[in-house]
């Protein structure tokens, strides 16, 4: 029965991938999450229910779109596939517990400030503050230990990433500093440093990487959104092991 529970937790992920897509997307832009229905970004032909199969679509379609065979953007469907896997990953470890409605919650946040960053390098307060009263209230249900712990990460968070932009002269993104607000809510305030310096190891690399492939400058600018929910994610779920692992090497 786990296992049936699992499959219906990550084919309901998949689907909700493929509309947090959307929502990625538009909102950043000002446009409806409703209209115009799905369509192809280059002949403007509504997709039909075949082609919006989470996943599956894509790869029996080769990646292009039916109609004019332009290649369809390996992002839609590496974000159904990761919520889905996050997802059922969230029911393997929580169980239908009002911490995984808190977990849920975590990764929809996560997956659509990820495709805005990608797509715009922006990460809007309209998204953020649709998702914080979810967040409060997950908490509430669901509280850290000690409960004041959410406060104290949310604030903590907030005020060192503002501290890092006010030193920095920008260096730091508007939507950065208000997305470790939220996390700070759900991580307190241990687990929301650990994110912190992971997730400032993950940028570092990945901006290496990407700026000798493209052969650019240091002051190329790259999203750092995707790098904190990664570490978001590995916090959440991996945070104690990661920091016993670390003092039992120390």
């Amino acid at each position: 029965m786990e296992m049936a529970y699992t499959i219906i937790v990550l084919l309901f992920g998949f689907v909700l991938g493929s509309f947090f897509n959307v929502v990625g997307l538009r909102i950043p832009i000002k446009g409806s999450i409703l209209r115009p229905p799905s369509h192809c970004i280059h002949c403007k032909r509504k997709l039909t229910v075949l082609d919006l199969i989470p996943v599956l679509s894509y790869v029996f379609l080769g990646g292009k779109c039916r109609s004019c065979g332009q290649k369809i953007s390996g992002i839609y469907p590496l974000m159904e596939l990761i919520t889905g896997i996050l997802f059922a990953l969230a029911y393997w470890k929580l169980g239908f517990s009002a911490e995984f409605f808190v977990a849920l919650v975590l990764i929809s946040l996560l997956v659509i400030i990820v495709v805005s960053d990608f797509a715009y390098m922006l990460i809007p307060d309209k998204i953020l503050l649709f998702f914080l009263p979810l967040l409060i209230i997950g908490r509430l249900i669901s509280p850290l230990s000690p409960w004041w712990d959410s406060i104290v990460g949310a604030v903590v968070g907030f005020c060192i990433l503002y501290s890092i932009a006010a030193l920095s002269k920008g260096g730091m993104g508007g939507g950065d500093i208000k997305l470790f607000f939220l996390l700070g809510l759900v991580l307190g305030t241990i687990h929301t440093l650990l994110t912190l310096f992971v997730s400032a190891v993950i940028g570092m690399i990945v901006g290496i990487v990407v700026l000798k492939v493209r052969g650019q400058g240091r002051k190329t600018p790259i999203p750092f959104g995707p790098s904190i929910a990664l570490a978001a994610i590995v916090v959440y779920f991996y945070g104690d092991a990661l920091m016993n692992w670390y003092f039992e090497c120390w």
